[in-house]
């Protein structure tokens, strides 16, 4: 394929789409990830002249799978390896023996899915939380066990996710990685509304965006700034993005930061009116503004992916390309999709188990409901994602790190919580955008200073460690602050 062809991206209109995807691509090795020159690859890592015949047979793909694949059922040399690890293909799905045909189309999905990510080795964790949640152990090995379940679970949502927006064509693509992107963080918040835990929802919500914004945007301003410190001459350089397009996604999220503001400046200055009254007006204003910003994000979505496709493109560094090439996808639109309803399934259990134990492990008196939520649940959302963020920012590829960062950043403020209030108000739960007064101060000043450092278009590790410091600075408060000692102005 050309490197210079833009015909296969998928979210090419906006960095925070094609970001997402492009990141996507390389966790799961579909960019930097050679081939033969027919595409297929037996177990021993050289084409197979037996298996390209068999795949060559009929010109349809199987039903499931989106590439072709072999019926060979001969315990041939490298036949194991064929089996196991291989995820081009897998014995026995051309096979006429229906018995034969559905458990090899059964492996071949779940072993590709396997192999999706090396943090998928995680997975272990997840029988062994719920597990624990059925039999209740102690609250600490319930929610710990789980916390590092939803880990790998995330990555595989996300290779699901691509897999079936890579056959949706460029809108439509485009719009299901922006609607999944941040599934995880929807399905255990809506777990936890469902619970009443409406402090870990909000805390979790504001987590996510100052893990985006400090965490994930410092890591990369700093290990990028380390890795690329020196130009060809021997001086210091810096790293650069599209400086547009950071300007455009920073006038967001301080947008979204207002709307988080008002809420507590009004509950402030209401000193005539009863507490019962005070709640009512801060739900009817956050329900209004929740609709407000669901609007506004439908309209940017519209804005870069229809009318403003140029504005949005990332900046061509056509040197670091070389050598990458695209794959398609390696599931059928029905696999994918099977693997996302069933990894929602599993996620949702360990959400359940993990959510449940939150009261009992802030009963021991180590921690706090809102550090759990500002800082251990936005962990378990994008970890993947975040590390792979870190590697492209390495690889002096700054607009795909921003997109991550700052595009999930986004998509929290102006989708994810913007739909938990209006959740809270279908079942009853009193969701608001009023959240505790040092919460809101904390997101508002990080905003302040994202916008000031990502103004230029340039960064450098000074500016990371910058960031970073204030995200340890937020963490340390609320870890120092003792349990629901914190309240609302």
């Amino acid at each position: 394929m050309d490197n210079g062809s833009d015909s296969n991206n998928l979210t090419s209109p906006t960095v925070t789409l094609k970001s997402r995807d492009q990141l996507r691509r390389i966790e799961t090795g579909k960019l930097n990830n050679p081939s033969n020159g027919n595409g297929t690859v037996n177990g021993n890592g050289n084409s197979s002249a037996h298996f390209t015949s068999l795949g060559g047979m009929n010109g349809e793909q199987q039903p499931l799978l989106g590439h072709q694949v072999s019926s060979t059922l001969h315990a041939e040399p490298g036949f194991w390896r064929h089996l196991l690890i291989n995820t081009q293909s897998t014995p026995g799905t051309n096979s006429p023996n229906r018995f034969v045909r559905w458990p090899a189309l059964v492996w071949n999905v779940t072993k590709i899915t396997l192999l999706s990510s090396w943090i998928n080795l995680l997975l272990v964790f997840v029988p062994l939380g719920i597990i624990a949640g059925e039999q209740e152990w102690s609250a600490p090995w319930v929610f710990s066990l789980n916390f590092f379940a939803i880990i790998p679970l995330a990555a595989v949502l996300s290779f699901a996710t691509e897999e079936i927006a890579g056959r949706l064509g460029e809108t439509l693509g485009g719009l299901v990685n922006a609607t999944f992107g941040n599934a995880v963080e929807l399905i255990v918040s809506i777990v936890a509304l469902r619970a009443g835990e409406i402090e870990v929802v909000q805390s979790s919500m504001i987590g996510s965006i100052l893990s985006n914004l400090l965490l994930v945007l410092g890591m990369c301003f700093f290990l990028g700034g380390v890795y690329n410190m020196r130009g060809a001459d021997g001086h210091g350089t810096e790293q650069s993005f599209s400086a547009a397009t950071a300007q455009t996604t920073c006038s967001l999220m301080t947008l979204a930061s207002a709307s988080m503001i008002l809420p507590a400046a009004l509950y402030g200055v209401l000193n005539n009116a009863d507490e019962e009254n005070k709640k009512a007006s801060i739900l009817v204003l956050s329900r209004g503004t929740s609709i407000v910003l669901l609007c506004l994000y439908v309209l940017y979505l519209y804005f870069a992916l229809r009318t403003h496709k140029k504005l949005f493109e990332p900046e061509a560094q056509p040197d670091q390309d070389n050598g990458e090439e695209e794959h398609e996808p390696l599931l059928g639109p029905w696999a994918a999709g099977l693997v996302l309803i069933v990894v929602t399934l599993i996620i949702s259990v360990c959400a359940d188990y993990m959510v449940d134990s939150i009261d009992a492990l802030v009963a021991t008196g180590n921690i706090s409901k809102t550090f759990i939520g500002l800082i251990l649940i936005p962990i378990v959302g994008n970890a993947a994602e975040h590390v792979t963020a870190c590697v492209v920012a390495v690889k002096d590829k700054m607009d795909l790190a921003m997109g991550v960062a700052i595009g999930s950043s986004i998509q929290i403020a102006l989708l994810v919580t913007p739909a938990l209030v209006m959740l809270g108000w279908a079942i009853g739960q009193p969701m608001t955008l009023h959240f505790e007064t040092f919460e809101t101060i904390a997101f508002a000043l990080s905003v302040l200073v994202v916008t000031y450092t990502v103004q230029d278009g340039k960064s450098n590790y000074l500016e990371g460690a910058m960031l970073l410091g204030l995200y340890m600075i937020i963490a340390l408060a609320f870890w120092a602050s003792p349990a629901d000692a914190l309240g609302k102005v």
